[in-house]
């Protein structure tokens, strides 16, 4: 439900944005409400889950994102729908970490566990891809409100499965670092906001101004909480590995450039080429089949052969030509122009994500291992927001005032608007593969390049069930990371 919630919407955009009257920029925060609640949130998501029992907070998770799913689809104005999204994303960081959670402890043996997080990573990648065939055929048979409407009914099967089947965790006395969580979420929307704002009132704006200074307000009080904070929601002191520092700024990065694909693609596909929301969501799907495929084979083979930042690089670079040759499309381009750039971002991205997690979960402190991952899961959030935030305003100022307007006038803006923000979002993505080649370093705990020959006879003397602790444990990252990627 989650998964298909972020696909599915953004096929429905077009109608959204007719709908309900939003601006080219106003319609980024359809996505962003819900990814910087879900992302800002997601750390004290789990830490509820851990104090308060995660079956409870499971429940409280779904039925939270289950009526905000139900106001969404009743909205009559932008404010309302906006409003929604946002409610939806703090229900989404209150259920998801406490169902990977009670699945992880229901299969304490790895072998079992590793089918578990098989089918969850089935169930969450085919959630991706059936969010955009349905979004499409929902937008296109009823309407773009049961995109959301269609949440109902799981959420309802949900909780009443959850209260008669899911057993209640061990609760832990602790503490929460809620003003850690409210002043970096607000921190962050604070500077979207802003940024979102100059593409439409320029930087002079005062409430421009007004939001960005904020922002630094907010941020520098976030930092002083976590590090007085008894029990931080972002330890600060993790931030201290280069290899995790630079791989979380490099999966914020990323993120931001997917996003940005998706937002502005299926724009371009329904309003340009007249495209029905149907044939959008198809068209996206070849994307969804390499990123899982490329995230398996990651894991399994090229990540140990060539270890985790070269496979990142290698990764990062075909998405990077990827998203530069769509800035390329024009109004005349066929399909293929966009068929070829998909498979290279969806192989470019399955390379790079499982090895950048690792790069970010090595080495972390045992006690600290769960912070760790929430944060990789909260830059991937945030970084979609923040990096479409910077995309719209490149959008804005590229396409000019005549985006806003109808005819071939306007139709030529939004294409110069598209080509530029892609151009952009490569950007992005050769920031992060020169940050990363300069920064990241092969972990200690990975056997440098070439080394199998000479370690064949230590590893020989390992026991097979080391060997096979290891394996299960590189493949639930692979399917836990292809999850995740969907």
């Amino acid at each position: 439900m989650v998964v298909l919630d972020a696909t599915i919407v953004n096929i429905a955009l077009p109608d959204i944005q007719s709908a309900l009257g939003f601006s080219p920029t106003g319609l980024t925060w359809v996505v962003t409400a819900y990814t910087l609640t879900f992302g800002g949130l997601l750390l004290l998501g789990a830490r509820a889950g851990d104090i308060l029992g995660r079956k409870r907070v499971f429940v409280i998770g779904v039925a939270i994102f289950t009526i905000a799913s139900l106001v969404g689809g009743m909205a009559n104005s932008a404010g309302l729908l906006l409003a929604a999204r946002a409610v939806q994303g703090l229900g989404g960081a209150l259920a998801a970490p406490s169902a990977l959670s009670t699945l992880m402890t229901l299969y304490p043996e790895a072998g079992e566990r590793t089918k578990a997080l098989g089918w969850y990573a089935a169930v969450s990648v085919g959630g991706s891809a059936i969010g955009l065939i349905a979004g499409g055929l929902l937008t296109q048979l009823a309407s773009w409100r049961w995109v959301l409407f269609v949440n109902v009914p799981i959420g309802l099967l949900l909780v009443a499965a959850a209260l008669r089947a899911m057993p209640e965790s061990e609760r832990h006395r602790g503490h929460f670092d809620l003003p850690g969580a409210v002043t970096s979420t607000l921190g962050m929307t604070s500077l979207v906001y802003g940024l979102v704002r100059a593409a439409d009132s320029g930087w002079g704006d005062a409430l421009t101004l007004l939001a960005l200074g904020a922002a630094v307000v907010l941020l520098a009080g976030f930092i002083v909480i976590e590090r007085r904070a008894e029990a931080p929601v972002v330890p600060l002191g993790l931030f201290a590995d280069r290899n995790r520092a630079s791989s979380l700024l490099g999966r914020l990065l990323l993120v931001a450039g997917i996003l940005g694909m998706f937002f502005f693609l299926t724009q371009f596909l329904q309003d340009i080429w007249g495209y029905s929301p149907t044939a959008t969501g198809v068209a996206f799907l070849p994307l969804t089949v390499m990123l899982f495929v490329m995230s398996q084979l990651s894991a399994r083979v090229v990540t140990r052969r060539l270890g985790a930042p070269t496979t990142v690089l290698i990764g990062l670079t075909f998405s990077a030509v990827a998203l530069f040759l769509l800035s390329r499309i024009t109004p005349d381009s066929g399909y293929l122009s966009v068929l070829v750039p998909l498979v290279m971002f969806g192989s470019g991205n399955g390379l790079a994500f499982v090895p950048l997690t690792s790069l970010a979960l090595d080495g972390a402190p045992q006690h600290q291992a769960g912070a760790a991952s929430g944060l990789v899961n909260a830059f991937h959030q945030v970084g979609g927001a923040l990096g479409l935030a910077v995309l719209a305003t490149v959008f804005t100022h590229a396409a000019g005032p005549a985006v806003g307007g109808a005819g071939p006038a306007a139709d030529a803006a939004f294409v110069t608007g598209v080509q530029h923000a892609f151009v952009w979002a490569s950007g992005f993505l050769v920031a992060t593969v020169l940050l990363l080649a300069i920064v990241a370093r092969r972990p200690a705990s990975e056997p440098a390049a070439g080394s199998a020959g000479r370690d064949k006879t230590v590893r020989a003397g390992n026991s097979k069930r080391h060997n096979e602790s290891r394996d299960d444990a590189d493949a639930e990252l692979a399917l836990a990371e292809a999850a995740e990627a969907g």
